[in-house]
């Protein structure tokens, strides 16, 4: 089995952060999100893992990920050079994934459930499984609709969900997908949807199967989601706290938990609950709670508490005023 993370998204909604940077390479609790799909794949014993990036990304996703050496396993790049949609991009992978199965992780999203299910009800069989959860709000997602605990039909986010079971960032294909991508045709919004390829799977007569995932999982898309997102890494630590031991602490005062990154300097500061300081930031004078602080920053001396708030890369302010998004420095 290998595995494919899909990461050409323009990331259009966490602009600024993504004009210059990837989405699948913001950082949750200090940890782009691509590494923890590379992570989640390895765990289950897979070694061989295909990238799709848009060749402006190149070399900084290559700068990140390199040929996968670190975490055990061999790195290939795939291009898709516009944004038409989940099939498509799957499409580009055809000849990287053969006539193997393969787990397909959304590299903007943030998966806690480990994939063994996936995993298993691949290997009893299956054309093509995916990972569900409850959600409150179905009309933004692609929605499963499900009788006697079989999967019916599919649709994109739907205006009239027949359910509240979304598909979430994680699935496992045989290559039965490929016909399938091939198969349909473009939605209403332009794009080749792995919903529409799924119900072609169903409607030849496919073995589609899912699983419910009671962890939280969630497409990082929206500043919100960012945050929120922060803030479910941080409680699914190991430690309430983790400093790197490179940090300096100069009248500080920590409330848990928390996440500091190498080489970064804070003095008469209170930081947390919830707070991602990523490396190399200087902060001074400052009151940050719920907040997410990139690579670089300088802040120097708030006249308000930050609070709810993403602070972009190498961005420096001196008595700010509580911002909500400031965008790279």
């Amino acid at each position: 089995m290998k595995g494919l993370i899909l990461g050409a998204g323009k990331g259009t909604r966490l602009y600024p952060f993504t004009l210059a940077y990837p989405k699948t390479l913001i950082p949750v609790a200090n940890r782009p999100l691509l590494q923890l799909c590379i992570e989640k794949l390895k765990k289950q014993g897979i070694t061989e893992i295909g990238i799709v990036i848009h060749p402006s990304h190149e070399s900084v996703i290559k700068e990140q990920a390199g040929t996968g050496e670190r975490w055990g396993a061999n790195i290939t790049y795939i291009y898709q050079t516009e944004p038409k949609g989940i099939s498509h991009a799957i499409r580009q992978a055809e000849h990287f994934i053969g006539d193997d199965s393969f787990i397909l992780l959304l590299g903007d999203n943030l998966i806690l459930d480990d994939l063994t299910e996936l995993k298993n009800l691949m290997m009893n069989g299956c054309h093509a499984a995916l990972m569900v959860s409850e959600v409150k709000n179905p009309q933004d997602y692609g929605i499963v609709e499900v009788i006697n605990d079989r999967i019916v039909r599919l649709e994109e986010k739907p205006s009239v969900p027949k359910s509240n079971l979304a598909i979430i960032g994680a699935f496992a294909f045989t290559n039965t997908i490929f016909s399938a991508s091939a198969a349909i045709e473009p939605s209403a919004r332009g794009e080749y949807e792995i919903t529409d390829a799924i119900q072609w799977m169903l409607d030849q007569g496919c073995s589609v199967s899912y699983y419910l995932s009671t962890k939280p999982n969630m497409d990082v898309g929206t500043l919100e989601r960012w945050l929120e997102a922060n803030r479910m890494m941080l409680d699914n630590g190991k430690e309430p706290g983790e400093i790197d031991g490179t940090v300096v602490l100069d009248n500080c005062k920590i409330i848990a938990p928390v996440r500091i990154g190498q080489n970064c300097v804070l003095k008469d500061c209170v930081i947390g609950p919830y707070v991602s300081i990523s490396a190399g930031s200087n902060i001074e004078g400052c009151r940050i709670e719920n907040s997410v602080i990139l690579n670089g920053a300088h802040l120097k001396q708030a006249v308000n508490p930050i609070k709810n708030s993403v602070i972009g890369f190498r961005s420096m302010m001196v008595g700010l005023h509580s911002p909500r998004k400031v965008g790279d420095g």
